[in-house]
């Protein structure tokens, strides 16, 4: 999978950077995703994706993560289409700060919880919800099995 980190705060080591390109390389071959496919990452702090969560989701306040998902199209959307064009699978945007913060508060290390972020949007771009309790359920399921199976553990 073709990935495209982008870290506006300037933070993000470049073993964290390794460690979650193979834990999204590990996730996509769980969930079947086309090799060829790509995504983006954007790494911002609390006030940027509060903006971005207040402007496209109408909530004024900082989130952990955000994702984007292309395959989707909403009203008044254009689809892209093409015979040779990559799949776009979409974008997400992580706060660090929301991460460290995360971290913290769940008492397990920081690479966990970005692992935990990343694969949430991941699912995400991929067309999991947790708008009903059912959906929540085989998100949240799917998302530990992932991190399991990656070894990125709840205490690591």
């Amino acid at each position: 999978m073709n990935i495209d980190f982008i870290d506006e705060m300037n933070q993000v080591t470049e073993d964290e950077l390794k460690l979650l390109r193979d834990l999204l390389n590990y996730a996509a071959d769980m969930e079947e995703v086309n090799s060829e496919a790509e995504i983006s990452i954007t790494f911002v702090n609390n006030e940027q994706i509060q903006s971005i969560n207040r402007d496209y989701r109408q909530k004024d306040t900082a989130t952990d993560v955000i994702s984007f998902a292309m395959q989707e199209t909403g009203e008044e959307e254009l689809q892209i289409v093409g015979d040779n064009l990559p799949e776009h699978l979409g974008d997400i945007i992580v706060s660090l700060e929301k991460a460290k913060e995360q971290a913290k508060e769940y008492n397990h290390s920081y690479q966990r919880e970005l692992g935990f972020l990343i694969v949430h949007g991941f699912l995400h771009l991929l067309g999991y919800d947790h708008q009903t309790v059912e959906e929540e359920k085989e998100m949240f399921e799917r998302q530990e099995h992932i991190l399991e199976e990656f070894g990125l553990k709840r205490d690591a």
